[in-house]
């Protein structure tokens, strides 16, 4: 349980825009000390100054979260300015959509580096450097945030390269939960499950480096990120109140975070599927038509 964040140290990557940037904009409104990461150089700026502006103590970094050297320098500058972190935020991420035999080997290395290996970084990284400080306080708290998706509890088609990104992270922060409970009672950890909120991700392509470009789009894949689009820029709730979530849930120290809890019976029913061995059950049952739409999508000649 934590209820006090003022003058704790929050890290956020992916800070820019989205879930991180609500998410600095709330710790600024609690008075906690913010160290803003983001690979896209303006929109790390922009977001910057906006916090700077309330008074708030900023440390702002560009870095990469997939590579490792990037991260390490990332970890040691937060320890030299602000100590230990209280919170980190494991945000940052990629999407990338298309039939899963034809994402290249670079869009998995682009989609697992980002979305995979930037939390392993965060993890790794900052989590020996809460412990200690945990040692050396009995009353220090902490917590670390990793966002994965509902696609990390669900695997809709046409965008299983994304999918398989987010199921490791679930997996990863359901071990980090349970790795920490046997270690110490002063840090813990949740996983936020996003559904579709309006945030930057279905155009993450404007950052990928020009060294994993991966050449001319196939029609699956340009079907998925027009229906990504779609779904993103629709969605009703917004990044802020998914935020807000997440700073509730590490007030309860809630494991599991999500913008739409009504979508948890699509997950009952693939837990179901598993249970009783069936074939996974039709993901447009509900909605049929979108089936037929994308099937006769990919199947155009």
């Amino acid at each position: 349980m934590i209820s006090n964040f003022k003058n704790k140290t929050a890290v956020l990557t992916g800070a820019g825009s989205g879930f991180g940037l609500e998410c600095a904009r709330i710790g600024a409104r609690l008075g906690m000390n913010l160290v803003l990461v983001d690979v896209q150089q303006d929109a790390l700026d922009k977001a910057t100054a906006e916090i700077q502006a309330t008074g708030a103590q900023v440390l702002e970094r560009r870095v990469d979260v997939s590579n490792a050297g990037e991260m390490e320098a990332l970890a040691q500058a937060v320890k030299e300015r602000f100590g230990a972190p209280n919170f980190v935020f494991n945000n940052a991420g990629v999407g990338a959509g298309g039939l899963i035999w034809e994402s290249t080997v670079k869009d998995w290395e682009w989609v697992l580096g980002v979305n995979l290996m930037g939390v392993v970084h965060g993890v790794r990284l900052f989590t020996p450097m809460m412990l200690e400080a945990a040692d050396k306080d009995p009353n220090w708290q902490g917590h670390i945030v990793n966002t994965a998706s509902m696609a990390g509890l669900l695997n809709a088609p046409n965008m299983g390269i994304y999918n398989v990104s987010k199921h490791a992270v679930v997996s990863l922060s359901e071990t980090l939960y349970q790795d920490l409970a046997l270690v110490t009672d002063q840090i813990s950890a949740s996983v936020l499950c996003p559904f579709f909120v309006p945030t930057g991700i279905s155009q993450s392509h404007r950052n990928r480096p020009d060294e994993l470009a991966s050449g001319q789009p196939t029609r699956s894949q340009l079907i998925g990120q027009a229906m990504s689009d779609k779904a993103v820029s629709s969605g009703r709730v917004t990044a802020a109140e998914v935020a807000q979530k997440v700073f509730d849930a590490i007030s309860v120290n809630q494991f599991y975070v999500y913008s739409h809890p009504k979508s948890i019976g699509s997950v009952q029913t693939r837990m179901e599927d598993i249970l009783q061995g069936r074939n996974p059950t039709d993901p447009f049952a509900h909605k049929p038509e979108l089936g037929v739409e994308l099937k006769r999508a990919l199947r155009a000649v």
